[in-house]
Formats: C-alpha cells, structure tokens, sequence
C-alpha cells in the first residue's frame, strides 16, 4: 500500500516547492529554453494552434489569455511566440508556485524578456474573462485530465498538483465565459481521444502523439 502524504508548500535552494513525501514540483522554465529556439517554436502544437491573422500596420501586440495557468508552461510558449499573455489560475499555492517561477525566470537572460510578457493574477478564470476591459485575440483553456499512466515522474507530478487542482467541473461555464470574452480564437488543450470540452465541437483541431488542441474561431 501507497503511503500518501499531504502536499505543503516550503522554500528551498532554487526556488518555492510544492512537496509530498520525496516529491518535490515547482515552476522552473530553464527546461523549455530548447523548445523557446525559432526553428523549434514554430513547430509546437500550441503556437501553431494559436495562430491567427492580424493586419500588420495595426502595430498592436497579440494579447492572449490562459485561463488555466498551472504553473505557465503554455503560456510561456505564447510569449514566446509574442504573445502578450495574462495568466489566471485560481488555486492560491499553484498562483504562489507560478509566481515564484516567473520571479526567478526574469532573472536568466533567455528568459527575461519572454516572462515580461507574462502577467500572473489569482482568480477565478469564470468570473475574471468576465471583467476583461480588452477583447483577447486567443484564449487557451486546458481543464486538467487525469493522468493515465502513473509510473513517469512526469505524470507523478501532476497528480501531486491535482491534490490541489481537480479537472474542471464546470466545463460549460468556463466555455460560456471565453465565448463572452470576445475572443479571435480559443484553443482548447484536450486529451487525444477525449470529448469535447462541454460538447462543443471546434473549426479544426492540431493533434499530436498524446494531446489535442481544438480551435473554435470567431469573426470579430
């Protein structure tokens, strides 16, 4: 039999933790820096998804929103890709975690100029897509999916995140309130043969070997 351990957040040498027995997860992005180069960008499901058409002489920054910020992976690819990105996560030791990681990513060069485009707040994504004083071009919402497989450390550690986070149980509400946000597009991060999130089926999806994203796009 497992032992469990409840999940505590302290501060180690390199940075805020989130810790159950001898697992340990943080917000560290110094792992994506190979996936950051522009011949390795372009290719990623998520930036290709997020994709759109602009007029060029509008001179305005693409601005995204991720709903479902976890701990920013994602987001960081968008702002990467330039994409101004405010990030919304509502649980208040995952926004901790994420913060502390974009604190200490504006510290490594590479980093530094992608993660001032990333604008972490504490809140309820229903209610803050809601309150936006800005139509979005791109909205990213990924209600987290149990893991499958137990034995990666990988999946280890998203299910010491889902002690604290369950998968969406609004799926409905959280489209409704992207919808009334007037987004260009929402592209939505989904399980490769999972359903559609609240049943909506998008324009086109980008598939990979694991992970979906569905795209439901919008004349504006």
């Amino acid at each position: 039999m497992t032992e469990e351990h409840e999940a505590t957040l302290r501060r180690g040498e390199q940075g805020l933790e989130l810790v159950s027995g001898p697992m340990a997860v943080r917000a560290d992005y110094t792992h994506l820096l190979p996936r950051l180069k522009p011949n390795r960008l372009s290719g990623e499901l998520l930036v290709r998804a997020a994709r759109i058409k602009v007029a060029a002489s509008s001179g305005e920054p693409l601005r995204a929103v991720d709903a479902t910020a976890g701990l920013g992976e994602d987001a960081l690819l968008l702002a990467a890709a330039g994409f101004e990105v405010q990030l919304f996560e509502h649980n208040p030791t995952i926004a901790a975690l994420l913060e502390d990681g974009l604190q200490r990513a504006a510290d490594v060069p590479e980093l530094a100029p992608i993660v001032a485009r990333m604008h972490a707040t504490q809140a309820d994504s229903t209610q803050a897509l809601r309150n936006l004083d800005y139509a979005p071009d791109v909205i990213l919402l990924d209600p987290m999916f149990p893991a499958k497989r137990k034995d990666s450390a990988a999946k280890k550690k998203l299910q010491l995140l889902q002690q604290l986070e369950t998968p969406c149980d609004d799926e409905e509400g959280l489209l409704e309130a992207a919808i009334a946000a007037n987004p260009r597009k929402i592209v939505i991060k989904r399980p490769m043969k999972g359903p559609y999130l609240a049943g909506r089926k998008p324009a086109y999806s980008i598939s990979g070997k694991a992970i979906r994203y569905d795209c439901l796009v919008f004349a504006r």
